[in-house]
């Protein structure tokens, strides 16, 4: 079969994108695992950190549904949300809608260009939830905030939250940020371990100054990446939390992939928190595949047009963000 492919990004995080929205593929549970696993890998034709699959909902404007290189399949991810906010309005020739997602459906809209000429949406990061079951995180406590876990180091502390995929962020010095400190823990709660049985999103965040914060993920299902929108966004609200950002205010959030802006919705006595999520929605090729589906890693890439005048942009911005960065690292 053909399948057409959007290779896409936000902050740095890529995607394939493959349309079912106006696409009839049928693709089963098996076959979306198959293919995360094949196209994703970074020594392949393609490679990308996850497959977005966009599709029809029976209640908002479409779905999404997200599966990471390695082929399980993430609740949420909030770069991928802001590429497909913008492929569906799109094609819908909308503004603003509602993407539906497998925790919540969540309100997208085009924005003000981050950086002039960079396609820039805001995304809904729902639902914030902090006990420890919705992670899951084995421990004898209700939350873990800014406290520490003697399991995985002495001196760290750490916030654990679902926004809805499970992270763990701890602020810290350049000092942790330079060491290998974050791929030990990384690695030892993605691994059969007793604190995290599903393994956990773990953020280190480096405050910069007012209003401006670093963030390096190391994403469940994938490892190290550029950029983890609900990591961004979840690290956004442990600084609030901690007093250093304040909520209502945008926070400039930098990582190895770029640049977004968070602002934090946040009331102690109401149930419903969320943060709002501003960045890129940047194309950089479409490209149609040929392949047999019970076996996607033999597949032929038929044709491939770039968007050159979109990866240009985006370069320059990156470039100007690694001159601000080299004040603070």
């Amino acid at each position: 079969m053909i399948i057409d492919i959007l290779k896409c990004h936000g902050s740095g995080n890529d995607f394939l994108l493959i349309d079912e929205l106006t696409r009839d593929y049928r693709f089963t549970e098996d076959d979306r695992k198959r293919l995360a696993q094949a196209l994703c890998k970074r020594e392949g034709l393609l490679g990308a950190d996850g497959i977005l699959f966009v599709l029809k909902s029976e209640k908002v404007d479409a779905r999404m549904r997200v599966f990471n290189a390695d082929g399980s399949e993430a609740s949420m991810c909030g770069n991928g949300l802001r590429c497909v906010a913008r492929f569906v309005c799109e094609t819908l020739g909308k503004e603003q809608l509602v993407i539906e997602t497998m925790k919540a459906d969540l309100s997208v809209e085009k924005t003000g260009d981050l950086y002039q000429g960079i396609p820039t949406f805001k995304v809904e990061i729902s639902p914030v939830l902090f006990n420890v079951e919705s992670l899951p995180l084995t421990i004898n406590k209700k939350t873990l905030i800014n406290e520490p876990l003697v399991q995985l180091s002495n001196s760290l502390k750490f916030t654990a939250l679902a926004v809805p995929n499970p992270h763990l962020v701890t602020i810290v010095e350049q000092d942790e940020l330079n060491s290998d400190v974050q791929e030990k823990i990384s690695l030892s709660v993605n691994s059969p371990n007793e604190l995290f049985p599903d393994g956990v999103n773990v953020s280190f965040v480096k405050l910069l100054e007012s209003g401006e914060i670093f963030v390096r993920t190391y994403e469940r299902g994938v490892g190290f990446t550029n950029a983890c929108g609900t990591a961004m966004s979840a690290a956004s609200l442990v600084t609030c939390l901690n007093g250093f950002n304040e909520t209502e205010r945008e926070i400039s959030v930098y990582n190895n992939g770029g640049q977004v802006k968070c602002v934090v919705h946040y009331y102690e006595s109401f149930e419903k928190n969320w943060i709002d999520l501003i960045g890129n929605g940047t194309y950089e090729y479409k490209a149609s595949i040929a392949l047999e589906l019970e076996n996607c890693e033999d597949f032929k890439l038929l044709h491939e047009v770039r968007f050159d005048k979109e990866t240009a942009l985006y370069a320059a911005f990156q470039s100007e963000i690694q001159e601000h960065l080299k004040k603070f690292m």
